[in-house]
């Protein structure tokens, strides 16, 4: 694959159903696939291109504009950009922003990135939510519908894919703070933001990569064990993430999962997560936290959930659930100091409602939680 020419040639976007639409192509010469998903945020794209729980993932951007503010080092949630394809109704070449690194098209090409603008969203967004989420491939080099149509429709279905490896870190990493508290992070697609959040709280992180054994990650002897968001099926990730958070029960700590995190916690417990028929990603989601009444709007990404028909109640306390569907959002767990949540309290992009989890993670931290008798109920989540 290589650049493409300025005046930018043809791309098409076939869906596994038969839709194709026509556009002109962004980023570079090619053809990629995945699942196409669409997110319903007005800003940070770059922020959402790198988030590695979209990793495999096409990108739909529902805000008409894309690119006119260009792109900045510092807006990077990983090092590498971590969809698969972009999908946009309208493409800026050019951006007003006095502080941009560059346009968005040369970011794409620096990251290889295969595009497509022009295309009715707003029709393709409306048909997804009434088919469900579905497989799609763009191509700026591939002409024939029907070929295109078949490559969807033969490519890997999101049920079963196993991604997290993907996007991991290859070895541990300490990152330190001026605080005394020693939080052990399973890094499964870790943003930049939620290091951020606990290294401006006074927390020295331990990276873990996604398959470090449970006996290497307790041998650093954390105060408190986080477990990350990424991207794929949790139920893909079992072998390698179960026996981590059974280890960490089994220490008393507190612990604190966020999205792929939170799906593995509840897995852990027998509770069963599924696939959504449309997910949730965006940073205007509102979500009700069930202790206080209050209401959190949140950035989310996530196309699998905690299966609300079937909790065991004996094990976990629903704290938070979304208001648009009810789905559960967050868990309190009873047979240990645990908390998690579905979508992302560290935002980037998005508004910064749901901040105060981290700071209750780390209270319980500071107050000694894991001393407590296992299964003693958490202080309430209270946010505002």
């Amino acid at each position: 694959m290589t650049p493409i020419a300025p005046d930018h040639k043809p791309a098409i976007l076939a869906l596994s159903d038969g839709t194709v639409v026509h556009g002109r192509a962004i980023g570079i010469t090619g053809t990629a696939g995945g699942e196409l998903c669409f997110n319903t945020s007005m800003t940070g794209y770059q922020e959402i291109f790198t988030d590695p729980s979209y990793y495999g993932q096409l990108m739909m951007m529902t805000y008409p504009h894309i690119g006119n503010y260009g792109t900045m080092s510092r807006d990077d949630e990983a090092r590498r950009v971590m969809i698969a394809g972009l999908i946009v109704r309208s493409f800026s070449d050019d951006y007003s922003n006095p502080i941009a690194d560059g346009s968005l098209q040369e970011y794409l090409e620096h990251n290889k990135v295969v595009g497509i603008s022009g295309v009715d969203t707003r029709m393709l967004v409306r048909h997804i939510r009434t088919k469900g989420v579905m497989n799609a491939v763009i191509s700026s080099e591939i002409t024939d519908e029907k070929e295109l149509v078949k490559k969807a429709k033969d490519w890997d279905s999101m049920v079963g894919l196993e991604l997290a490896t993907w996007v991991t870190r290859k070895e541990a990493q300490t990152i330190p703070s001026e605080g005394p508290y020693r939080i052990a992070a399973m890094d499964y697609g870790i943003k930049q933001n939620i290091i951020n959040n606990f290294v401006n709280r006074g927390c020295t992180l331990r990276l873990f990569p996604a398959e470090t054994p449970a006996d290497e990650v307790m041998a650093w002897e954390a105060d408190g064990y986080f477990f990350s968001n990424g991207p794929g099926d949790p139920n893909a990730s079992l072998h390698y993430g179960l026996p981590v958070v059974d280890a960490a029960k089994k220490t008393g700590k507190p612990m604190f999962g966020i999205c792929l995190g939170h799906q593995l916690m509840a897995l852990s417990e027998d509770i069963p997560v599924r696939k959504m028929f449309v997910g949730h990603r965006g940073a205007n989601q509102p979500v009700k936290n069930l202790e206080t009444g209050l209401v959190e709007i949140s950035t989310q990404n996530h196309g699998f959930a905690v299966d609300e028909k079937k909790l065991d109640e004996s094990k976990v306390e629903v704290t938070h659930i979304n208001l648009n569907d009810q789905t559960i959002e967050g868990l309190r767990f009873k047979n240990f100091p645990g908390m998690s949540v579905q979508y992302h309290p560290e935002a980037s992009p998005g508004p910064h409602d749901s901040s105060y989890l981290f700071d209750r993670f780390l209270e319980m931290v500071k107050q000694g939680t894991g001393n407590k008798e296992q299964g003693e109920k958490s202080p309430p989540l209270k946010g505002g």
